[in-house]
């Protein structure tokens, strides 16, 4: 009988570590979907704001003050899901979806890579430390000019809630089109100079001293929201190391978070971590957790829902409020508006005319038929009686009342009626002083 085999003379094939960027690419991804949709929600029409007629703008209607429950709803919805999402994923907004740290992040590495890897604009006020083979004209004049670029690209999206996509591609075009106000070269002209300054000069300082929504950190801190988590009790792994350090853009030490502090739960930090571990084939001593106490899985999920609870149990009323109310603001939304008006012309000491305001509040093609009763066809001239739009506006058509009405109040109506079914009237009491 052969001699077993010792041990050390099985081959031992070892596994090279899985380096993983999921949460740097994961983020980038985020990132890039929260952009395209800022620039869809005023494409599609679903918010936007018509300067023209000085409406909020939401699926393509137009809000006015009178659709009381849609604007209030909407902002109470908007307000309590704010307050819900720092309560949930804390500062991860910050790091996943704002725009401005998008484009501060993007700045940054911009001018790194154009400038040196120590050519940032530092939070504690520091000058920036241009590497002396990089400070170049050359190098300057491409740094500026991609920044402009950027700018001149990313300015057109709050621009886009003012103004339909129709107008905006004649404007980039450089197309005739009568729908351009003289005065969308300026507003253009001061986005891009505030982006323009903003990625140049300003980054993550907005962040820290000017951003809103750090004022609900600042509010409502507390460990219960996620956040970075440092395992001490592995610390000598990390001794002498700082790669987490190295990896924050913010500046701060991911080891040591405090309830209130510049981490925007971004992430990079674990992502580093973990690659530098991965080579000993050993997890990152950084993670994200949401709760204070270490238990076991089913006692902290226990603890997450009850903390998730306590930190939602009074918005989420609010947030159903808001949604209630804006849902119910849009099945009871009128899409027309009938209003009749006393023109400013006198017969005497009679008023004769009036102006029948016939309003079209959607975006769309659409005819409205208007007619009169109550009076005789004789006793009355209306300048029209179809309104043809292609679009939301308004249309004010004259009514005239002849003379020969008889002394006393007259009651009559003002009817509309729309292509698909709206209908609605108007009650004018026209007063003759005298018999003609």
């Amino acid at each position: 009988m052969s001699s077993p085999k010792s041990l050390s003379s099985i081959p031992i094939n070892i596994e090279p570590p899985k380096v993983s960027l999921r949460l740097h690419w994961q983020r980038r991804a985020f990132q890039m979907s929260f952009i395209a949709m800022l620039i869809l929600v005023p494409v599609t029409g679903l918010l936007r704001i018509d300067p023209i007629a000085g409406a909020f703008v939401v699926l393509d209607h137009q809000i006015w003050w009178s659709d009381f429950f849609v604007i209030f709803g909407l902002w109470l919805l908007i307000a309590s899901s704010l307050v819900m999402l720092y309560s949930l994923v804390g500062t991860a907004f910050c790091g996943w979806a704002c725009p401005q740290n998008t484009l501060s992040e993007w700045a940054n590495q911009i001018t790194q890579n154009w400038l040196g890897k120590r050519a940032e604009i530092q939070l504690d006020g520091a000058k920036m430390q241009v590497a002396s083979r990089k400070n170049k004209l050359l190098n300057w004049l491409v740094l500026g000019t991609l920044m402009i670029a950027v700018s001149m690209v990313f300015a057109l999206i709050p621009v886009l809630y003012f103004y339909s996509p129709g107008v905006i591609w004649s404007f980039v075009t450089f197309q005739d089109d009568e729908r351009l106000a003289a005065s969308l070269h300026y507003i253009y002209f001061i986005f891009v100079l505030i982006t323009f300054i903003d990625i140049a000069f300003i980054r993550h300082f907005w962040c820290r001293f000017m951003c809103i929504y750090k004022v609900w950190q600042h509010g409502f801190k507390t460990k219960q929201t996620l956040h970075i988590e440092y395992d001490q009790s592995r610390s000598a792994a990390c001794a002498k190391c700082n790669y987490c350090v190295r990896a924050c853009f913010i500046g701060i030490d991911p080891r040591n978070t405090n309830e209130y502090d510049t981490c925007i739960n971004c992430g990079e930090c674990i992502t580093a971590c973990n690659n530098l571990h991965a080579k000993h084939n050993q997890l990152g001593l950084l993670t994200f957790k949401i709760g204070e106490q270490r238990a076991t899985k089913f006692a902290m999920l226990s603890m997450r829902l009850s903390s998730l609870s306590s930190r939602v149990h009074w918005t989420l009323p609010f947030a159903a409020l808001g949604l209630g109310m804006f849902v119910w603001g849009l099945v009871s939304y009128d899409p027309y508006h009938l209003a009749v008006y006393q023109a400013d012309k006198q017969h005497g000491a009679e008023i004769r005319d009036y102006r029948v305001a016939v309003s079209n509040k959607i975006y769309a093609n659409t005819s409205l038929a208007v007619s009169i009763e109550g009076l005789n066809p004789d006793q009355y001239r209306l300048s029209d009686h179809e309104v043809q739009f292609t679009e939301a506006g308004r249309v004010d058509l004259q009514l005239h009342i002849n003379a020969q009405l008889p002394k006393g109040i007259h009651t009559f109506l003002v009817h509309v009626e729309s292509e698909d079914g709206w209908k609605d009237s108007y009650r004018v009491q026209h007063f003759v002083g005298q018999s003609s």
